[in-house]
């Protein structure tokens, strides 16, 4: 294709996993995509090996709609998949979405638009979450509601839905190709947050990330506290090893949630062993008494902590009930601790595992949804 062709082409970027019952939906989506005019869309799905029924079903699309392209994503995982669909896109703005997000009609134009007018190397919209309504979604609700606070995110700007301008970092992504020819692909060790490794090297190459709020999508998050614990400590997990790559975190944000909870796991080890060393350990009177204050101080400090904590989460809790619905009061503090006891202690089993052992856990391999 010639130079001049694919300056006109916009290329979706989709990597998916057994996606049986959201796949065919997806792409009568993409497909109604409104595109400018003088573009053309092409749209490439990475499917990493699924056996549930879903490449049937993309099969079935991609034949009926020549727009649409599967290829294979053996490695599985989304970095893997996207760097595969970006191989072999021809367009000259690559576009990544997500089979679980529903998108605005004029998505893809929108991200055009604000790249031609900014010329930043990646822009998106904000990261706007949605619970399903009615008695059985509450606890989606409550998720999603967590999720867009920004006092539970860290002050992430990525959740301010009208936020227009510089970010770190921004949900999914559109890309010109020159951005992947100046700073490379996605990290294929990586099976969390390669989205945010691949902005922090935008950062440090001079690059520049933009949010605009005309790009609009809507995420639909896990519907249980379990699943939501288990996503956070997967994406907490991987964060250690995009900070000792680069050298640096990407935001603060990130390494609070670990702090939290070491300094928390610290204060209560140091309690339960100085206690036990009172009762058992033979002691001169000046050791005795300087253990009974270390105990009764990291005692008093871990209380102090976790009261802390638990008034912070039922008053962030209160206030996002107030806005979102007071139905979803009882289940927010337990939504909150799961997304930040989640986080930190995958954060801390990261740590050693890239600091110590200097190689993954094979167990984190696997994406959780």
């Amino acid at each position: 294709m010639s130079d001049q062709a694919s300056s006109r082409i916009v290329s979706v970027i989709v990597p998916c996993r057994n996606e049986r019952d959201y796949i065919t939906d997806f792409c009568a989506s993409v497909a109604a995509q409104s595109i400018p005019d003088g573009w053309t869309l092409e749209v490439w799905i990475a499917d990493g090996m699924s056996d549930d029924g879903t490449r049937e079903r993309l099969a079935d699309w991609c034949a009926q709609d020549a727009r649409f392209h599967m290829i294979d994503n053996p490695g599985r995982i989304v970095s893997c998949g996207l760097n595969r669909c970006i191989e072999q896109s021809q367009g000259a703005f690559i576009v990544r979405l997500d089979v679980h997000t529903v998108y605005a009609e004029d998505y893809v134009a929108q991200c055009l638009a604000t790249w031609q007018t900014t010329g930043a190397d990646n822009v998106g919209g904000p990261w706007r979450a949605q619970g399903t309504e009615g008695a059985r979604g509450v606890v989606q609700r409550a998720i999603a509601a967590a999720f867009q606070s920004r006092l539970v995110a860290g002050g992430a700007l990525s959740r301010d839905l009208n936020y227009n301008g510089d970010v770190d970092t921004v949900y999914l992504g559109a890309w010109p190709r020159t951005t992947f020819e100046r700073f490379g692909g996605f990290d294929e060790q990586l099976v969390r947050n390669q989205d945010d490794e691949h902005n922090l090297r935008i950062h440090k190459g001079g690059g520049r990330i933009w949010q605009s709020s005309s790009i609009r999508s809507t995420y639909f998050p896990r519907a249980s506290k379990a699943d939501v614990f288990r996503q956070y400590r997967q994406y907490g997990y991987w964060k250690p090893f995009v900070m000792t790559k680069h050298g640096q975190a990407a935001a603060v944000r990130h390494l609070i949630p670990g702090l939290f909870v070491a300094g928390l796991i610290v204060l209560v080890l140091t309690t339960f062993v100085g206690a036990l060393l009172v009762k058992c350990a033979p002691l001169n009177e000046a050791w005795l008494m300087g253990l009974i204050w270390l105990t009764t101080g990291t005692a008093l400090g871990a209380v102090l902590l976790s009261v802390a904590y638990g008034v912070a989460v039922y008053a962030i809790s209160w206030q996002i009930a107030q806005a979102q619905g007071r139905e979803l009061l009882k289940h927010l503090p337990d939504v909150i601790a799961a997304y930040h006891f989640g986080y930190g202690l995958g954060s801390l089993r990261g740590w050693w595992d890239a600091v110590v052992r200097r190689r993954p856990d094979p167990a984190f391999g696997r994406l959780t949804r």
